[in-house]
């Protein structure tokens, strides 16, 4: 035992020490900040890219291109990142999604997602009821879930999640939807499911209710 004590404490004394801390002053630990967008730039850059399809502040005035103001700004900079990758297949957009940086596309969405919205109105009075029906309940029998559920009643969306629907074109929104369904728009697996179960009449009806929502 003698021996055993001073052995011992040689090899304590030896071991080298552990600093205090110093997991949390390694700097490959911390996390890279986000610079601010730039909303300067992102006018400048919008205005130069995006402005002649999807109007000066955001509100096309072609049905077929969509409006971009007051959408979420994460949605918006996925899409273009994913407009830029391929992984949504447009060729207009690819060519200009690949001109610009992610701090680019950081500027321009957070710059248009301040721009306000303006109205829309639902057109077809003998569609609008169904398209109501299944933006609110879905349809339970064919397993169609509601809308409502990830778009917020209003249409309001949920940041982050899931995309501001509110007012939207109705040509837009169902050229969407039809793209989703034949697997041509393959960026989100949901709503490939949601409308693979959707028939045109279905798609016309819920995208005229979505242009008039408020």
């Amino acid at each position: 035992m003698k021996l055993l004590v001073p052995a011992l404490m040689a090899a304590m004394l030896a071991a080298p020490a552990l600093p205090a801390f110093a997991a949390a002053e390694n700097p490959a630990q911390t996390p890279a900040k986000v610079a601010k967008p730039d909303l300067v730039k992102g006018e400048a850059s919008y205005t130069a890219v995006c402005a002649a399809c999807h109007g000066a502040d955001g509100n096309s005035s072609v049905p077929v291109q969509p409006k971009l103001a007051q959408q979420h700004p994460e949605y918006l900079v996925k899409q273009l990142q994913e407009f830029k990758s391929g992984k949504r297949n447009n060729a207009i957009m690819k060519g200009f999604a690949a001109m610009l940086s992610d701090e680019d596309m950081r500027n321009i969405a957070y710059w248009v997602t301040a721009k306000p919205a303006k109205a829309g109105f639902a057109k077809d009075k003998d569609l609008v009821a169904l398209g109501e029906r299944i933006y609110r309940g879905g349809i339970a029998e064919r397993q169609i879930a509601a809308c409502a559920g990830c778009h917020s009643p209003n249409g309001a969306g949920i940041p982050v999640q899931y995309p501001r629907l509110s007012g939207q074109h109705a040509d837009y929104t169902a050229a969407q939807l039809v793209a989703f369904r034949d697997g041509v728009r393959a960026n989100s697996l949901p709503m490939g499911q949601v409308a693979a179960k959707l028939n045109d009449r279905e798609i016309k009806a819920v995208a005229d209710y979505i242009a008039g929502l408020r």
